[in-house]
């Protein structure tokens, strides 16, 4: 297992759209490891592939919180939501790719999503809560979305345009 590097924005991976995995092979469960390393140290609950820089539809999480909460990793290939409710939630939504800005995200209230586990085989998780509104943020990354794409124009921007002045700034 290996801690990746996480792309920030304005890097313009994280706005293509991922590729499907062809095969849950040794190469991806490694993927997967290294992505929870890199997840669990940010630290954060939630890291799509395109995040390190890898266009492949993979994402991992673990929503489960508090000091006493035992890990619960979660590892989705090919996720798709199949369903999603009309009643909706809000919830403050980070991303380790906009590190250290918040903003509220409204969003449906439960989903259900179609995945491979680490295995290979088909799953399917019906969510509601936290475990929604991340499996609905991950699986953006995967469509080239962000959550700020959730928020007026204006904030966007803002957000945007504070983190090409940074990139910038790093790179001279």
């Amino acid at each position: 297992m290996a801690k990746r590097p996480i792309l920030i924005i304005p890097d313009p991976v994280l706005r293509r759209v991922a590729e499907p995995v062809t095969s849950v092979d040794a190469r991806i469960k490694a993927l997967a490891d290294d992505m929870l390393e890199t997840m669990y140290a940010a630290p954060g609950i939630g890291l799509a592939a395109p995040q390190i820089g890898v266009l492949e539809r993979l994402i991992v999480l673990d929503v489960a919180t508090g000091e006493d909460a035992e890990p619960a990793p979660m590892v989705l290939v090919n996720p798709e939501i199949v369903a999603s409710s009309e009643e909706t939630s809000v919830y403050e939504e980070g991303c380790l790719s906009i590190p250290d800005y918040t903003e509220e995200v409204e969003r449906p209230a439960r989903v259900t999503v179609r995945f491979l586990d680490r295995d290979g085989a088909e799953q399917t998780v019906e969510a509601d809560g936290l475990l929604a509104t991340c499996l609905q943020h991950e699986i953006d990354h995967l469509n080239g979305i962000l959550f700020i794409d959730y928020l007026s124009r204006l904030k966007r921007d803002r957000v945007v345009k504070k983190f090409t002045k940074q990139a910038k700034l790093g790179a001279a």
